[in-house]
């Protein structure tokens, strides 16, 4: 073989890989559709009234709301982009009467302090991340963005451009959902696909049960209960005249709580089910999405624990799906202590130095080229430290992928842009502009690069319709230098430990995985509390599976830090999987077998063994402790 195909067959490094990997799926007709018709008219009515700043204002709004736009039910939708939008108002307000009344330094300040505390949020969860991440945006286009209108004016228009966007979200219906029984309208259709999805993912566990798919198939349904969980957690819609419906989804999706369990331990048990056990799920689904009676359900065989269980969770889910009635298990359970223990922790500490200090250093530089004329005649400062926002958020992926993917996908945009600019007509030709990349951003959201690439041309093309010159060249050099302030921050020592965002996570899912052991163990009756817990486990763990994905990918100077992570999450997945299978065989038996007892004595040694390799982060009660 020679030296290049060598080199070629080698495998690429993780931090380049994941560059490279982009999301598949289908196209988002949807969403493409509320992308279109999301800043492209409030542009043209802004520029009808004559008010093309504020236009591109709620534009921007509009711009943001749409990154927030992702896949799911619309009742989560109202979480998912109004929270942000608003503190996105909020930052606007402060950054416009901060940037108007303090001087360069004491700006800088503020804008760090700002960091601070919402870098911290952002260890929080999705949504508090996105809400950090609009909220410094915001307060630095405010701050730094020559608009003629009074700041009350400004915040008003930003709110108006998010709230279009979900007023769309929540009023246009999915393509395809008219065409069926128009009884069950089209407001619940992401939550029945949710909770359908559910059951599917129990039917494939089941098949799986006893091959080599069985570990990969748990994962996927514990996404797809994550999925639904979330889809269900919004606020009512419609409260009055939909409660029946909701109660049936309620009770669709708690019905499936058992069935899951009870795969889950049929796949620890490792030996094939009969192939009609997953018949049942499936009838489940079809009914879920298509608002049927689930008619005669297959009965699986009761030759065993696992198999009895799966048998009266079908039983149960029958009934619960005629009666539409169930126990609210939809809702997960976080008090405002735990999110201010995960805030003020190791992980939002690390979230929070480090966004803090790149924004305020990028502010400051943004701030000493402004006022020394290297810009030209594009003083767009506030590029540069909202850039480094998104460049700098762990959450949205490891630091070289970011910096590669935002440093390319900005000079391609900048470079399209620069071309279309030169022949579109003004403002017409901007306008459609706009409500075109709007419309591709949907699409473009499965890879960093691309999306970087849509929102380079929607903002310069915003630049042009306010009134301002081509900016092409200033926002690639922006980009650039905002990847190296982040770069060089991202590697800076901190105080503490390093890789404090994962062992949060861990311990997060150690305190969660010993919860739901010690109610197992202590031979609680209250099952809706047992699945609550184990719910709780595995989502946790899903989290801290994620964190650890991400820190795997960083540069090998920054992976060091979380090496063994991932063997602590393996052994506190196999634990929780164990104690499933503890729970469906008390349930049956009232005791537990030699093999049970054998294998969480193993896990106990096991995972002492890969906390001790990791660092030993103290998980919360110290599981399996002795």
């Amino acid at each position: 073989m020679s030296r290049l195909a060598r080199a070629v067959s080698l495998p690429l490094p993780p931090w380049l890989a994941h560059a490279l990997r982009a999301q598949r799926g289908p196209v988002p007709w949807n969403a493409v559709t509320r992308g279109a018709l999301a800043a492209g008219p409030l542009l043209v009515a802004a520029l009808v009234a004559g008010r093309a700043s504020l236009g591109v204002v709620a534009a921007i709004a509009a711009m943001l709301a749409g990154i927030n736009d992702r896949p799911g039910s619309r009742r989560a939708s109202v979480k998912r982009i109004g929270v942000p939008a608003l503190a996105g108002a909020a930052g606007l307000l402060v950054g416009t009467y901060a940037g108007q009344h303090l001087g360069a330094l004491a700006l800088t300040l503020v804008l760090t302090a700002i960091g601070l505390p919402a870098g911290a949020v952002s260890a929080a969860g999705p949504v508090a991340s996105a809400t950090g991440t609009q909220l410094l945006v915001a307060t630095a286009v405010g701050a730094g963005m020559p608009l003629p209108d009074p700041g009350w004016q400004r915040v008003l228009a930003f709110l108006a451009g998010a709230g279009w966007l979900l007023a769309l979200r929540l009023a246009l219906p999915t393509p395809g959902s008219l065409t069926g029984d128009l009884r069950l309208g089209f407001r619940f259709d992401g939550e029945r696909a949710a909770v359908a999805d559910v059951y599917d993912a129990v039917a494939a566990l089941l098949d799986a049960a006893g091959t080599e798919h069985a570990v990969t198939r748990r994962a996927a349904l514990t996404a797809a209960l994550d999925h639904a969980q979330d889809a269900l957690s919004g606020p009512r819609l419609r409260r009055h005249a939909s409660s029946a419906a909701e109660r049936r989804l309620h009770a669709q999706y708690a019905a499936a709580l058992p069935l899951a369990e009870a795969a889950t331990a049929l796949a620890w048990a490792g030996e094939p089910v009969p192939a009609r056990a997953g018949a049942g799920p499936r009838r489940l689904a079809a009914a879920v999405r298509g608002g049927t009676h689930t008619g005669p359900l297959p009965a699986p065989d009761r030759s065993a624990p696992g198999l009895r269980a799966l048998d009266d969770a079908l039983l149960h889910a029958a009934v619960a799906f005629d009666q539409g009635g169930g126990g609210d298990l939809h809702t997960r359970r976080r008090s405002p202590r735990a999110v201010l223990r995960t805030v003020l922790g190791a992980g939002g500490r690390e979230y929070g130095l480090r966004v803090g200090l790149c924004f305020g250093a990028s502010a400051a530089v943004a701030q000493a080229l402004h006022h020394g004329h290297w810009y030209g005649q594009h003083q767009h400062w506030y590029w540069l430290p909202a850039t480094a926002v998104f460049l700098v958020k762990p959450d949205l992926g490891p630091l070289a992928s970011r910096v590669l993917c935002r440093a390319a996908g900005t000079v391609l945009g900048a470079l399209v842009f620069a071309g279309f600019a030169a022949v579109l007509p003004r403002p017409e030709g901007l306008v459609a502009l706009v409500a075109v990349s709007g419309a591709l951003l949907p699409v473009a959201a499965r890879h960093f690069a691309a999306q970087t690439a849509v929102v380079t041309v929607l903002v310069l093309a915003l630049v042009m319709v306010g009134g301002e010159p081509q900016a092409s060249a200033g926002r690639i050099g922006e980009t650039l230098l905002a990847c190296a302030i982040v770069l060089l921050v991202g590697h800076l020592p901190m105080p503490g430990q390093r890789g404090g965002g994962v062992r949060a996570r861990l311990a997060a899912a150690g305190g969660a995985a010993h919860a739901y052991l010690t109610h197992v163990l202590d031979g609680a009756d209250d099952r809706a509390t047992r699945w609550t817990l184990r719910r709780e486990a595995y989502r946790a763990l899903a989290e801290a599976r994620s964190a650890i994905a991400l820190a795997a990918a960083e540069l090998p100077s920054l992976a060091r830090h979380s090496t063994g992570a991932d063997e602590v999450a393996a052994v506190l997945e196999r634990l929780v999987d164990t104690t499933t299978a503890c729970a469906v065989h008390l349930d049956d038996t009232g005791r537990l077998t030699p093999r049970h007892v054998r294998r969480l004595a193993e896990l106990r040694d096991e995972l002492a063994e890969r906390r001790e390799r990791l660092g030993r982060p103290r998980l919360p009660g110290q599981p399996l402790a002795g």
